[in-house]
């Protein structure tokens, strides 16, 4: 029997957590499909987290977490260009973190300073979403502009990989991670494992306090897509 890798076993430890989290986005992030001040909204709650990570990537080169900095997935400037568009080139000028923000930064620090490993599972998961989900929201979103009527022709960088291939970076970052982890003890890894349901405890967290159109009708929705998506978590644990 095929020994199962550490990415997938990182991906059945966090499902029920991440099928949540989706919900989450999807939720949310709908409005943003007709809002462009709530897709905006959504790209300041994780620039900062983004550009801590690609930070910690250089500071830490030389270990664990420098092995996942795959080449062309950096997003940085790409998260700073749409900000720019979407809220005008200042604004950065009177830019704080919201509450939320600012509690995840921490724990990264926090974890950079006591067990740098431990980020390499926010690094796997965040970059992984973004190559997979935020692959889905770019798609969604021009085609939206199509049946509206300012026919927006500005398209987002953060989800624009240009001519990097999107799967082969995914590959090697899959690669790079159970790479990893076939090094680590066991104690380690099982860290790891915990450590990916935080990334998501933390995700849903700064999602929340992005304003969205119509909140009633968001938690309606939130609370339906939830429940389908434990459902559907339910029946792959039985099947």
């Amino acid at each position: 029997m095929t020994e199962e890798t550490f990415t997938k076993q990182m991906r059945k430890a966090t499902r029920e957590i991440h099928a949540i989290s989706d919900a989450l986005v999807n939720a949310k992030l709908a409005f943003a499909l007709s809002d462009n001040s709530v897709w905006a909204e959504g790209l300041l709650v994780f620039y900062e987290i983004f550009r801590y990570l690609e930070e910690a990537m250089v500071r830490l080169k030389d270990t664990h977490v420098g092995k996942l900095c795959i080449e062309g997935m950096q997003r940085t400037e790409s998260f700073e260009k749409d900000l720019s568009f979407y809220l005008g080139s200042d604004w950065a000028k009177d830019y704080k973190p919201r509450e939320s923000v600012v509690k995840y930064l921490l724990h990264l620090r926090e974890l950079e300073n006591s067990d740098p490993d431990q980020l390499v599972a926010y690094i796997y998961h965040l970059y992984m979403g973004l190559m997979s989900g935020g692959q889905i929201l770019r798609k969604k979103r021009v085609v939206f502009s199509k049946f509206t009527s300012s026919q927006q022709t500005y398209e987002d960088a953060v989800t624009d990989f240009g001519e990097n291939s999107i799967p082969n970076m995914k590959k090697d970052l899959m690669t790079a991670m159970n790479g990893i982890a076939e090094v680590l003890n066991e104690e380690t890894k099982q860290k790891l494992i915990e450590e990916s349901k935080t990334v998501f405890v933390l995700n849903n967290e700064i999602i929340r306090s992005v304003r969205g159109a119509n909140e009633v009708i968001l938690k309606k929705i939130i609370i339906l897509i939830i429940i389908i998506s434990l459902i559907i978590v339910v029946y792959y644990t039985i099947f």
